[in-house]
């Protein structure tokens, strides 16, 4: 773990409301790559008694944002998608792992991949983060 990763892990995640929300957990951050892991509760089921699709893309837009803050430049997603690969159920135990694909000066592009509690794929999320000038070191 670097400087970067302890910055990111204590200033960003302090203030980020929706992934203490989710119950996210960090189990590691490093340059360019992260995993967090979340249960899914009763109340992130749909009218059809699964996991909302809402779900699995806020977790791997958080593994997005803590992967590619983690140079400890200030990064704000600009273009993401998934695709939905498996039903999510309540109690499920989902791994968010976010990998570094492309990193310039200004854009980096990021995959998730987010698995279940049996290490199958429910999700496949793809992100693009624009560099701004911003360090998170003061």
């Amino acid at each position: 773990m670097n400087k970067h990763d302890i910055i990111v892990r204590e200033k960003m995640f302090a203030n980020d409301a929706m992934s203490r929300w989710l119950g996210i957990e960090i189990n590691f951050i490093e340059l360019g790559t992260c995993s967090l892991k979340m249960t899914v509760r009763k109340e992130m089921l749909n009218g059809f008694g699964i996991a909302h699709g809402g779900i699995t893309y806020s977790l791997a837009d958080s593994a997005l944002a803590f992967a590619s803050n983690s140079h400890g430049v200030q990064c704000v997603s600009i273009e993401t998608s998934i695709s939905h690969t498996k039903t999510v159920k309540h109690n499920d135990v989902l791994t968010a792992i976010a990998k570094e694909l492309s990193l310039s000066n200004k854009i980096a592009v990021y995959d998730v991949i987010v698995t279940n509690q049996h290490q199958e794929t429910v999700a496949l999320f793809k992100g693009t983060v624009y560099r701004t000038k911003k360090s998170w070191i003061e």
